[in-house]
Parts: C-alpha cells; structure tokens; sequence
C-alpha cells in the first residue's frame, strides 16, 4: 500500500470484500463509469489499521474519496453515479429516483442478508429457508422482469447493477430457477453480458462460475 495518506491520494480507494454483492456492486457501478478507484481486498476478518483508522467499525465496503469516507453501499453507488453523471444510472424524475432507492435499500437489507446466510452459516436449516425465501422473491418478481427492458426501467440503472450481482451468484447459491422464470433467465443473460461485468469481477467472484 502507497504511503500517501488516503484521504490524501487523488484516486478513490475502496475497501472491497471479494466475495460479498455490497461490495461488487461498487465496483460494477465504477468500471460501468469507468472512475479511477484503487481496490483494496479485505475479508471481514483481516481488517487493516488504515480502515479501522477511517471507518472504526471496519464495515465493507468503505469507500474513500479524499477527506470522505463512505460506509453506506447505498450511499456509495448513488455518490459515485451524482460524481461522474455520464452515463446516468439514476432518473432523475422525482418519483423514479424514490422509487429506484426503495428498491435498492430491499435489495441491500432484505436480499443480500440471504446471500449472506446461504453462503456463511452453519445452520443446515437457515441456509434452506434462506435459499428458499431468495428463489421464492425472485419468482414473485418474474411479471416486472417480463414488463419493460430492464428492472421497471427501459434503461440500464444502479437497481440492474443491484440485481446483476446477485444474478451471477445464483448458480454458486444452488438456487435453480424453473422454465417459467424465462423472464428472470433472459434478463440475468442481459445484464451479465454488459462488456465491463466481467472485469467489475473478484478472483473469487470468477470462481462462482466456470465461465461467463
């Protein structure tokens, strides 16, 4: 690591989990604007000083830019897209926008914490009402998948880069889905396919799958 202080250096630093979707979705948000960020690889149970010095609870991801310093994923990927507008992953209508960040605060606190469970605990039975309930959310939503190009947009949006990570963890989760989430299969087939997906991707992320 540089000696520069980080909330002195000129590129964006964030302190990434390799494996969770918090942290990859940061990621899929900077190399689909293409901003500059230094990635520093931390597991939650190897929490360097220099986090610890910025973020005291050593929550990732963390996000620096400068004097800021970011823990909220949410906050993160709507700072990122406001800082570097072009291209635009946010409405900017009014009712579009609210509508996007409730969906993206389910997907953080109601969706992620599944993944969380399937691929962390010990817990045989957790780990089967936790897939269970994520596949079962999924097929609840096969109508909107099916509604417009992307997720109640017709325009790619941080809400697809939300879903697109849980997307390539499926097959890793053990989650199948049936012939009648055909709506579901060919947007996750979409939105994987987008040029810099594979290149938002961890070592361990590759891993999930066999190929893209």
């Amino acid at each position: 690591m540089s000696d520069v202080p980080l909330t002195k250096r000129a590129v964006m630093t964030l302190f990434s989990d390799p494996k969770c979707p918090s942290s990859h979705r940061v990621r899929l948000v900077a190399k689909e604007k293409d901003i500059p960020m230094d990635i520093i690889e931390v597991t939650p149970d190897t929490v360097p000083e220099d986090l610890l010095e910025l973020n005291p609870y050593g929550t990732l991801p963390t996000l620096i830019d400068r004097e800021l310093v970011i823990s909220d994923p949410q906050v993160m990927i709507e700072y990122l897209d406001e800082r570097y507008p072009h291209p635009p992953l946010m409405s900017v209508d009014p009712i579009s926008k609210a509508r996007s960040r409730q969906l993206l605060r389910q997907i953080e606190t109601q969706w992620y914490p599944l993944v969380n469970i399937i691929t962390h605990s010990d817990d045989e039975k957790a780990v089967k009402e936790a897939r269970r309930d994520l596949q079962e959310r999924l097929i609840q939503m096969i109508p909107v998948f099916d509604h417009q190009e992307y997720f109640m947009s017709p325009d790619y949006s941080l809400v697809d880069i939300s879903l697109a990570v849980l997307m390539w963890r499926l097959p890793f989760l053990g989650i199948e889905l049936p012939k009648s989430a055909k709506p579901i299969i060919d947007y996750s087939i979409k939105v994987l396919s987008r040029e810099v997906f594979p290149e938002s991707l961890s070592d361990e992320e590759l891993d999930m799958r066999d190929v893209i």
